[in-house]
């Protein structure tokens, strides 16, 4: 049995549960009566699910597989099909609304006649490409902007929430509308700079600057952040345009006496990583940002508190749980953008053991950023410094192991793999919001594998069992490729990527054309069973269920809603995903192209020594052994010749590297050979000539090579048995090593067929299937 993460959750406490369903990985969807007050999810605990219960006016059923939520739903149910019916009362939640999406929802469940399970759209081909999957997650960055659009390449949008932040006479139209309504949540906001800061990419630089501009007007004054922009009541009882909008966006602040740690450490954390990233493109921006990151953080861990508490109806929204691990998360990335060794103390030797849950791994999400902080710091660990402290070492060797832990729950052949998966692969934790972990998992896996293969670390262990940085990419490749089609419904959940993906998101501005003049009740475009008019390029869904199915409906916002937190950490996972096959690729190539050259070098090694020297050599003492035998002048002088050859052939290469530059090189060894051999140089029949009378070959053979060959003659002899001893030494131990290997080789096999056959003897085929 896997090791399974962690999960801080613990039931709602505030509002009315009038039953829960266990899915995934202790994660629960409350089913809530409307009227109680500060509800919150379970699956919004602190594990951070990204679950968003939503207040939604009328009732709209959709129909979904029971077992979709999890085995303990087909136990509570009894039925193979269910009605999920997303509603609340007109007397408790607001008289006839038909407000905005369900983030306080109320589910559910009946038995239902057999349907058939929903259909995906045409498969089309899946040929997977990252670039193209990144180009179109850039452009819903630009769908959720709001403010006075620069550069508008979106055709449906237009210029909106123009005179927000003026009650405070601040200017905060900016920032980024958090997923299909027109609220402005600072925490998913920053989060979503924090993630798209933290790979640096050029895509996504124009919507970093623009969350950024939003974070730097909302903090203007050292304890003073606006965390919140517009009334959800309000927002979610209209179904409009954000430019046609005209409802009244009040603001919520944090300051000393209403607190938000977590806030406005996460925003803390946004800036410093930007600040990194804006570093080599513009110093002043950068600098601005790092100031407003450094007071950020002064302000979140000196007035310590929770948002959702000084503020409780943010808990029916983004209830952060914590904000222990903000603080870390924001020092951290003060660390990296300052190097100031008083964050480094602060994450380690003060608050590590009380904050980080070393030892314990959770789900990264926008709410528990324990995970990205433990692989943020584990780089430290891995490339190491002198300034930093033993104390300060041992910490970060914490966050390593914790860290390593995350990778090891992720990889699915690992004996601490988790069990909250699909049937598909996915990593599935929530039913709302399923493909954020998924998401969020990818993303920190690529990261570490960097980190690995930066500093040649071979592999992590994981309970006795090995898995390489390639195996960790792998994991991260295969959440990529299901997110974009390679899944049981051959769906892509990334919206305007390949030719079957979701075609009626939930999102206002989407769902309703450009010219319609709808006010705030345009209700008609949410339950409208048409495709959406406006495709919202890179919006990322929800996601599938347990079962791997999805079902296409505007009024499914469970599974059809998007967000930006979720694009960012896509955008950073996919990047990463296609950096990581390139840089796997050029890995290969080069490595072949090395290898290549390496046995080129040895083969030529080998054939200059074998072919040319060691036969000139023993052609040398044949020639002294018989040199006064009759009629061997003339073979002596071809030996001779052929002796100077082969050894000029055997030095040539390395002396071509090094006087190949010289004016004339090759023409003088083409004379050297000439003169070795020319008729005009050979030796007269005088027994011992005079050097002037010498043949070429003569001349230099007895006055230079003969001389140092017998000095040396001893040596060379001695060294040559040597080698005749080691190569046969070598070679039987190479032959012994690849029997031992076939050996083990053919044992493996021979147990995993046996493995195979004992398995399908214990649940031959059909068995357990409904009857």
């Amino acid at each position: 049995m896997g090791m399974e993460f962690s999960s801080q959750a613990e039931d709602g406490k505030n509002g009315k549960v009038e039953s829960a369903i266990e899915i995934g990985y202790r994660t629960a969807v409350p089913i809530y009566n409307c009227n109680g007050k500060g509800t919150e999810a379970a699956e919004t605990r602190r594990r951070g699910s990204g679950g968003r219960p939503r207040k939604r006016g009328g009732i709209h059923e959709v129909t979904f597989p029971a077992n979709a939520l999890g085995d303990e739903a087909r136990r509570r149910w009894g039925s193979t099909r269910g009605v999920l019916r997303l509603a609340h009362r007109g007397a408790d939640c607001g008289a006839g609304s038909h407000g905005g999406d369900v983030r306080h929802h109320e589910a559910q469940a009946r038995g239902t006649p057999h349907q058939a399970a929903p259909g995906a759209g045409p498969a089309g081909g899946h040929r997977l490409k990252y670039g193209d999957a990144l180009g179109g997650r850039a452009q819903f960055f630009q769908v959720q902007k709001a403010g006075k659009l620069e550069n508008n390449q979106i055709p449906w949008r237009g210029d909106s929430a123009l005179t927000d932040g003026k009650e405070a006479g601040l200017d905060l139209s900016k920032g980024m509308y958090d997923a299909g309504d027109h609220m402005k949540f600072t925490f998913p906001m920053a989060f979503t700079a924090t993630m798209s800061a933290a790979k640096q990419l050029d895509p996504a630089l124009d919507a970093l600057k623009w969350i950024t501009d939003f974070l730097i007007a909302a903090h203007p004054s050292d304890n003073v952040l606006y965390i919140q922009v517009g009334d959800p009541d309000l927002d979610h009882n209209c179904w409009e345009r954000p430019e046609t909008m005209t409802e009244k966006r009040p603001l919520t602040q944090i300051n000393k006496k209403s607190p938000g740690s977590d806030v406005a450490a996460e925003a803390a954390a946004a800036m410093a990583a930007a600040s990194m990233v804006f570093k080599s493109r513009d110093t002043t921006y950068s600098d601005v940002l790092l100031q407003h990151a450094q007071k950020l953080f002064t302000f979140a861990d000196t007035y310590r508190g929770l948002s959702s508490e000084s503020y409780p109806k943010l808990q029916d929204f983004y209830n952060s749980t914590s904000y222990v691990d903000e603080l870390l998360w924001a020092a951290s990335w003060l660390y990296h953008a300052t190097g100031d060794q008083t964050y480094l103390s602060y994450v380690t030797v003060q608050n590590g053991k009380a904050y980080a849950d070393w030892g314990r791994p959770t789900w990264f999400s926008w709410d528990d950023k324990n995970p990205g902080t433990q692989v943020l710091l584990s780089r430290l660990n891995f490339f190491g410094s002198k300034q930093i402290s033993n104390a300060e070492n041992e910490g970060l060797k914490s966050y390593r192991d914790t860290a390593e832990a995350v990778i090891c729950g992720l990889i699915p052949d690992s004996p601490q793999a988790t069990a909250s998966r699909t049937g598909g692969g996915l990593v599935w934790i929530s039913g709302w919001n399923s493909l954020q972990h998924a998401t969020n998992a990818a993303f920190l896996a690529v990261v570490y594998s960097d980190y690995m293969l930066s500093t040649r670390t071979a592999a992590v262990q994981c309970s006795g069992k090995y898995y390489s940085p390639t195996d960790i990419r792998n994991f991260a490749a295969s959440q990529a490729n299901y997110i974009l089609g390679d899944n049981p419904m051959k769906l892509s959940y990334l919206v305007g990527y390949g030719s079957s993906y979701p075609q009626q998101v939930h999102h206002r501005g989407a769902s309703i054309p450009s010219d319609a003049k709808t006010g705030c009740k345009g209700f008609q475009y949410l339950h409208s069973p048409d495709p959406n008019p406006n495709v919202a390029m890179g919006a990322l869904v929800g996601g599938p269920f347990q079962n791997d199915t999805f079902v296409d409906s505007r009024d499914n916002a469970v599974q059809t809603e998007s967000s930006t937190y979720n694009s960012g950490t896509l955008v950073g996972s996919t990047i990463c995903s296609e950096d990581a096959m390139k840089f796997l690729n050029l890995k290969r190539i080069l490595g072949f192209q090395l290898l290549k050259m390496a046995v080129s070098f040895v083969t030529r090694l080998l054939t200059l020594a074998l072919g040319y020297a060691y036969p000139a050599y023993d052609c040398h003492k044949t020639l002294e052994l018989n040199a006064h035998a009759p009629q061997m002048e003339r073979l002596r002088f071809w030996c001779q010749y052929w002796i100077l050859l082969a050894v000029l052939t055997a030095f040539q290469s390395f002396a071509d590297c090094a006087l190949s530059w010289l004016p004339m090189y090759g023409e003088a060894k083409l004379a050297l050979v000439v003169y070795l051999w020319h008729p005009k140089t050979m030796a007269s029949h005088h027994p011992r000539p005079h050097p002037a009378e010498q043949d070429g070959a003569s001349h230099v053979y007895d006055d230079y090579l003969r001389p140092f060959l017998a000095a040396h003659e001893a040596d060379i002899d001695r060294g040559l048995v040597e080698l005749r001893a080691r190569a046969a030494d070598a070679t039987a131990s190479h032959l012994q090593a690849a029997v031992a290997l076939g050996r083990a080789c053919l044992s493996e096999v021979a147990r995993r067929v046996s493995s195979q056959l004992q398995a399908t003897r214990s649940h031959p085929a059909g068995a357990g299937q409904a009857q």
